[in-house]
């Protein structure tokens, strides 16, 4: 990488890690804490605070995404991160359980993850932008087990009120760091051929993308639905279960090294297969330990190659959006992919649930497998780009 390149990575990284610390922290502790407000004895209208945050995030990624396009990357992450730092605030003050819908409900409305993606893959390369994308993964995978470790103590100190007050205050920050830190964006190149969200619908390479991020998603979510109970069944009480996610998402981390050597290699088309393969193997074994007793020593094996496979798609995929979209709809491109993932944790926590419901975590475990068979077999035809290439004319 060059200095830009390692500045607007580490920069725009580190938008993404304390926006998402921020939503981390609350997570762990939202479903208990939230259950004292007036109104919290209603678990629809709880489910309902929980989860609208992902929906007006799916509803605003895309245009704002396109409208990073004409307006600017950095206008539309300020702006973003204000609209969440906002909704923070009014969660923090709110004393009713609708209060805080709304708060959530506006937090989400700061859907810059498009944004943001387009800015870093107008600031690299084609060859370094997986290598990009990988270290914003990583501190995303970071921020999730600094939650888990911090969030009860925090809470215990400041409350959940404090919690909200203290992501809206990271928001800010936020904002200080694309005004300070984030490099300049690339001058527009006024020539070029305008093109519209049509083409970007048209993309072969990018529709398959678009499923992946979905599927990959909607799995994480459901998985999640059933992997806390197996793990008390395995012995682990659930305070202490970031001792198994921690170290599975950290060694997961030390091997995304490899996957940047077998790119540069052209080996990329059977590594995304192979990661999405160990995926669904590892459905199959978590719907084996459902059978009997789970064991600890295989739950945290299984999260270990899940989160191998998970870790190197979340790399790869946007990666591989950016170098298939031209320069001038990136931000319409990632728009369209991250409301498919929003989407995507939308169907997998109310599907998993179902599923968990109805058959039983086993039955949960074995559509998952299904689920991701069929991914593999649209990702193989996977067209992957050697250069950039212009939606004009798909691969």
């Amino acid at each position: 990488m060059t200095s830009t390149e390692r500045r607007a990575s580490a920069s725009l990284a580190s938008i993404f890690a304390l926006r998402m610390l921020g939503l981390f922290l609350v997570l762990p502790v939202f479903a208990l804490e939230a259950r004292k407000y007036p109104g919290g004895d209603d678990p629809a209208l709880l489910g309902l605070a929980m989860g609208i945050y992902g929906l007006t995030q799916a509803l605003l990624q895309l245009p704002l995404g396109m409208a990073s396009d004409r307006f600017g990357r950095k206008r539309i992450i300020v702006l973003g991160l204000l609209v969440f730092a906002a909704g923070s605030f009014l969660a923090a003050s709110a004393t009713t359980l609708h209060a805080l819908v709304w708060g959530r409900s506006l937090q989400g409305a700061g859907a810059i993850s498009a944004a943001v993606s387009a800015l870093l893959a107008d600031l690299t390369r084609d060859e370094v932008r997986t290598k990009a994308m990988a270290l914003v993964g990583a501190s995303i995978g970071l921020m999730f087990a600094v939650s888990l470790v911090a969030a009860p103590a925090l809470n215990a100190w400041i409350g959940l009120h404090g919690l909200f007050a203290l992501t809206g205050a990271l928001a800010l920050v936020g904002v200080l760091v694309v005004w300070r830190a984030v490099p300049a964006e690339p001058v527009k190149q006024v020539h070029q051929e305008r093109l519209g969200l049509r083409e970007v619908f048209k993309h072969p390479g990018l529709r398959r993308l678009n499923f992946g991020v979905f599927v990959l998603h909607a799995v994480q979510l459901s998985m999640w639905m059933a992997v806390p109970a197996l793990l008390v069944q395995a012995g682990l009480p659930k305070e202490v279960h970031w001792k198994v996610y921690l170290p599975a998402v950290g060694l997961s981390f030390i091997l995304m090294g490899g996957l940047f050597a077998l790119e540069r290699r052209g080996h990329m088309k059977p590594v995304l297969r192979a990661a999405i393969a160990l995926m669904a193997i590892v459905q199959l074994g978590l719907a084996m330990q459902t059978q009997a007793a789970p064991s600890l020593w295989s739950m945290g094996a299984l999260l270990f190659v899940f989160f191998v496979g998970f870790n190197i798609m979340e790399a790869t995929q946007p990666s591989l959006v950016t170098r298939l979209a031209a320069s001038q709809v990136r931000g319409a491109a990632m728009g369209v992919y991250n409301t498919l993932q929003s989407l995507g944790f939308f169907v997998g926590g109310g599907l998993g649930g179902l599923l968990v419901k109805s058959g039983g975590p086993q039955v949960l475990f074995l559509s998952t497998a299904v689920v991701l068979a069929v991914w593999l077999a649209v990702v193989w035809g996977l067209e992957l780009p050697q250069q950039p290439q212009s939606l004009a004319k798909p691969a």
